[in-house]
């Protein structure tokens, strides 16, 4: 382990080890992104190989967006009982090993064993949870700036690694594209071994930004992590604020994982564009998604949260409504890429910033993850919802308008949290503690 020799080296040229351990936590995202994300340019080739329609593989698409939201509240909790390394270990394997066996695959079942299974639970124990703990645990001084760098890394490398796969798909067969995914969770994986370290007290560190008379020793997690999680859920839903959370983060994944990540590139298609060039849009969405959502950190620092997630929902809902009227060519399309994504993500700092406002610093990463189950449960019913609409109504044009419509109406619902956030604070469960 290279961790305490980088963090000496870093330390007397006065840089806190939490910035390298923020790079770490944004590669290892960026690369369980890139697995999760993948499938969306494999179902044309799926249908061309195996006569499958839309809906079918649409099926495995949205368990594995549902599973990656149900995984977030316990990947909270289980990353407070036994540590970012064991966990996130774990998720690389077994998504490493579920892309390998969907090379394999021959029939539909073998799709909702690895694309659903393996990859919905794989990446979900690392999702944007992880982000929310790394941030809680290693920064007090620019929580919010760690909160948007890292939720970008998840949101763009969903998006980034889009274009090679589409090649690889047209060049070498669907099963090349599998590839760079794999090998960027394989390298993801020996940098989490050399140099992850659980908290700063391991290496007698405070948190960036912590005052300096304060303690460095944090109090260990206790008790089942399982039933901390649904104690903690219990507690939080007794709050409205928390509905209205969920609710209008259901949206977001209705918005942007359900129908556009999952959907855009067929969309197009229908539309006469290729796939590799429909890639390269999202591609776009996902660098400017990048900018957005770093800058909406920045920004959910200093303006209320409430009032950044109105703007992003409506701006992001007439975006919608507007896309089947636009020429669908690449540059047709450009504006509509840099405009959706810079809003593509940003809604996650501000929301974030939300729960920890309202539920406490110690519970805001469990309660968190079951708002990002709301946001997951939307996406999974948006992936299946526009399959079906494809297959009966022959477009995904319906699917475009009922989302852009719900977006419009989450930026209302965004008006009715409480101002400052601050709404009830969850007491911690007894007989179990989650650590910072």
């Amino acid at each position: 382990m290279l961790a305490r020799p980088l963090a000496r080296l870093l330390a007397a040229r006065g840089i806190h080890y939490g910035w390298a351990i923020a790079l770490i936590s944004f590669l290892i995202m960026l690369a369980t992104a890139a697995a999760l994300g993948m499938p969306g340019v494999l179902i044309n080739p799926l249908q061309t190989e195996f006569h499958w329609d839309v809906a079918t593989i649409s099926g495995p698409l949205a368990l594995r967006l549902l599973l990656f939201g149900l995984m977030a509240p316990f990947s909270a909790a289980l990353l407070a009982r036994f540590g970012v390394r064991r966990v996130v270990s774990f998720a690389l394997v077994l998504i490493v090993a579920g892309l390998l066996a969907a090379r394999q695959i021959t029939e539909v079942w073998h799709l909702w064993a690895t694309w659903g299974v393996a990859l919905g639970i794989g990446s979900g124990l690392v999702g944007v949870i992880m982000g929310t703990t790394i941030a809680t645990r290693w920064f007090t001084r620019r929580r919010g700036l760690i909160i948007g760098l890292l939720t970008a890394s998840n949101a763009t490398g969903q998006l980034a690694f889009l274009p090679v796969a589409a090649w690889l798909a047209d060049t070498h067969g669907w099963r090349a594209a599998f590839l760079p995914a794999m090998v960027a969770c394989a390298l993801a994986l020996v940098l989490l071994l050399l140099f992850m370290v659980e908290r700063p007290a391991d290496l007698g560190l405070r948190p960036y930004g912590e005052a300096a008379d304060a303690p460095i020793a944090v109090p260990r997690p206790t008790g089942n992590a399982i039933l901390l999680a649904f104690a903690t859920l219990g507690q939080a839903s007794r709050s409205p604020a928390f509905w209205l959370l969920a609710g209008t983060f259901a949206i977001c994944g209705i918005s942007t994982m359900g129908l556009v990540q999952t959907h855009f590139i067929p969309l197009c298609e229908d539309f006469g564009m290729t796939g590799v060039v429909a890639a390269s849009v999202l591609t776009m969405m996902g660098a400017f998604d990048f900018v957005g959502t770093i800058g909406s950190g920045w920004l959910s620092d200093r303006i209320a949260p409430r009032t950044l997630l109105f703007w992003y929902y409506g701006l992001r809902g007439l975006s919608l409504l507007a896309l089947p009227f636009l020429p669908f060519s690449f540059y047709g399309l450009s504006l509509f890429a840099m405009f959706y994504g810079l809003d593509w993500i940003a809604t996650v700092p501000p929301t974030v910033r939300l729960c920890g406002g309202m539920f406490g610093r110690e519970r805001a990463p469990i309660v968190f993850g079951w708002v990002f189950c709301g946001h997951m449960l939307g996406a999974a019913v948006a992936a299946s919802a526009a399959g079906i609409s494809r297959d009966v109504l022959s477009s995904y044009v319906p699917a475009f308008m009922a989302a852009g419509t719900f977006c419009l109406l989450a930026a209302l619902a965004a008006l009715a949290i409480p101002r400052g956030g601050v709404a009830t604070t969850v007491a911690p469960p007894s007989g179990a503690r989650a650590a910072a």
